[in-house]
């Protein structure tokens, strides 16, 4: 197990300043975006020639390596279009899809020639308010056809190219509870390329059991992130566990993102489900904290994390009293 670092934590860095300082302060690997404008590294020019080979090199010469690529932003206008994605592809709703599919594929390619095994990104969805079936009783039911429609092609080119797709549960995705992704991996028929990348953080604020989760998951999860929600109790009956409007800095929110350590997720009962249901890979601290800067955020996480990374496991016991 590894502690990684979000490049885009300090998006209006250069990529090479960000891989830097992340070694520097003990993180082991990165995660690095490759959706369209990202800022920090160029999506169509990354493929040619031996720009591929050159960035790998650098992550490499600082002590890291590449765990994960992130295309966060545009896959969301895969399921997602109009008004809600314009922000991130304009046009028609086809073209607006059509940008996502052809995006994330890219991203495919991408970690293919850098040698990643895992790209993680969202689906978007059309419409978050099917997710009841009031008043279109068959609104999700839709959804779910043109999450297979879309997504079924993505993953074959996903196979093509040897990389993993872990799709992060959040709302507004065709994923954002332990249902929605067990049903995600029955609608694509359990596609080996097909997976989660676990972010406990957007869990646990809509009152999932983050290590049930894990349990259930199992070798589905491909990557994870290192993101703490503090569910605020005195709170939380005032607003509920969906309270996503409004300042996130308000003192009346029911729950607030924090950095590893400084929330209500248990890590070492976290770690510990994943690392029996056999994940022993990286933890990529992700920084959405509103109450300290980023800064502090680095130093604090690397501080907390590292020391909770199990590196191998138990090798039992020969003594006299248990062998035979």
């Amino acid at each position: 197990m590894k502690v990684g670092f979000c490049t885009v934590n300090f998006s209006d860095w250069k990529l090479e300043d960000v891989v830097k300082l992340a070694a520097e302060k003990g993180y082991e690997a990165v995660e690095i975006p490759t959706y369209t404008d990202n800022g920090q590294l160029d999506p169509d020019e990354i493929t040619k020639g031996d720009n591929a080979k050159k960035l790998k090199s650098m992550v490499e010469s600082h002590g890291l390596f590449i765990s994960a690529l992130s295309n966060h932003a545009d896959s969301m206008a895969i399921l997602g279009e109009g008004k809600d994605v314009a922000h991130i592809c304009g046009g028609t709703p086809k073209e607006q899809h059509a940008f996502g599919i052809n995006s994330l594929i890219r991203s495919a390619q991408i970690a293919n020639a850098l040698e990643v095994p895992t790209v993680i990104g969202f689906t978007g969805i059309q419409n978050m308010g099917h997710f009841n079936v009031f008043p279109n009783s068959k609104g999700w039911e839709e959804e779910e056809q043109n999450f297979v429609e879309r997504f079924t092609p993505i993953l074959e080119k996903y196979k093509e190219y040897g990389v993993k797709l872990a799709i992060e549960a959040h709302p507004n995705n065709i994923i954002y509870d332990l249902h929605s992704a067990r049903r995600a991996v029955e609608l694509l028929h359990n596609h080996p390329n097909f997976g989660i990348n676990m972010d406990p953080a957007n869990l646990l604020y809509t009152g999932i059991s983050v290590e049930a989760f894990v349990d259930e998951m199992k070798d589905k999860i491909f990557a994870v992130h290192a993101k703490d929600t503090q569910i605020l109790s005195h709170n939380l009956p005032r607003g509920g566990y969906w309270m996503f409007q409004g300042n996130w800095a308000e003192l009346n929110r029911s729950f607030r993102f924090r950095i590893p350590g400084w929330g209500s997720v248990d890590w070492k009962s976290l770690i510990t489900e994943l690392y029996l249901a056999g994940y022993d890979g990286v933890f990529s601290y992700e920084h959405e904290d509103v109450t300290m800067s980023r800064a502090d955020g680095v130093d604090k996480t690397i501080a907390f994390l590292k020391p909770l990374m199990i590196q191998a496991p138990y090798e039992g016991r020969n003594d006299k009293l248990f062998t035979k």
